[in-house]
C-alpha cells in the first residue's frame, strides 16, 4: 500500500472528526515542506493523542499506517528516487517541477539529499 492508497483508505472513515483531521494532515503533507521523518512523527503522535470514535476504525487505520511506515519510511534509505516517488505518490509533482530548486525540495522531503 503506497501513500495515496493509505490516504484513500483513511478517507473512507472521515465522518469521524478525528479521522477528518488526520485526512487533512495527510493531504496537506504533499504540499508542504515537511520530510517523511516529520510526517512519521506527526502521524505517530496523532494516533497516540487522538480519540477516534470506533476502536475498530482506529485499529484498522493504525495497522495500515504501521505497515506503510515500516515498508516506506523504514526502508527509505535503501530506495532509489523512483521508488521514493512511487511510495509517496509524488511522481507527478516531481515531473512538473520547473526548476532544480523545486526538485531539491522534493529530494529533501523524501530524504534523498542527505
Amino acid at each position: 500500500m503506497n501513500y495515496d492508497e493509505f490516504v484513500n483508505e483513511v478517507q473512507k472513515y472521515d465522518s469521524d472528526p478525528d479521522v477528518a483531521k488526520l485526512l487533512g494532515v495527510l493531504k496537506g503533507w504533499k504540499l508542504n515542506n515537511e520530510s517523511v521523518v516529520q510526517l512519521q512523527t506527526i502521524i505517530e503522535r496523532f494516533f497516540g493523542h487522538s480519540w477516534i470514535e470506533s476502536e475498530e476504525t482506529h485499529n484498522h487505520l493504525y495497522k495500515l499506517w504501521s505497515s506503510f511506515n515500516t515498508s516506506a519510511i523504514g526502508n527509505i534509505g535503501g530506495m532509489t528516487m523512483n521508488e521514493r516517488l512511487f511510495w509517496f505518490g509524488l511522481f507527478e509533482q516531481f515531473d512538473s517541477c520547473k526548476s532544480e530548486a523545486k526538485k531539491q525540495l522534493i529530494y529533501s522531503k523524501l530524504s534523498a539529499n542527505t
